[in-house]
């Protein structure tokens, strides 16, 4: 007779500490979905709320620690560029003197040609 896979039989006194840390972690980083719908139904369209910005970060610093602490050579490099990304992210938003934005087309586009009517 075989006995059911019973998860936390087999966790011990030092993994289940980082168990919790691992799953705190993923709980605030997909708590940024949660925000981001919310944000998106007031408004009625798709938006990204700083807050968003932050859960990402927080989150993945949390699981960033989760998964060294595994050695898991997935999900350590992954995590370790979504941080720099998040970190850009709210450093544009948080920089005092922020760039103008373009006037015209895609970004670093000058706009439609202009033609002198002299």
């Amino acid at each position: 007779m075989q006995k059911g896979c019973n998860v936390i039989a087999h966790v011990d006194n030092v993994t289940l500490p980082w168990l919790i840390v691992g799953f705190v972690g993923q709980a605030v980083f997909g708590m940024r979905f949660v925000v981001q719908w919310i944000a998106s139904e007031r408004r009625k369209k798709s938006v990204v709320p700083v807050a968003f910005w932050y859960l990402s970060f927080i989150g993945s610093v949390i699981v960033l620690t989760y998964v060294i602490y595994r050695r898991d050579p997935v999900l350590i490099p992954s995590f370790s560029l979504n941080l720099l990304i998040y970190m850009r992210n709210l450093y544009f938003i948080h920089r005092k003197n922020p760039m103008p934005a373009p006037t015209g087309g895609d970004a670093g586009d000058a706009g439609p040609p202009t033609t002198k009517t002299d």
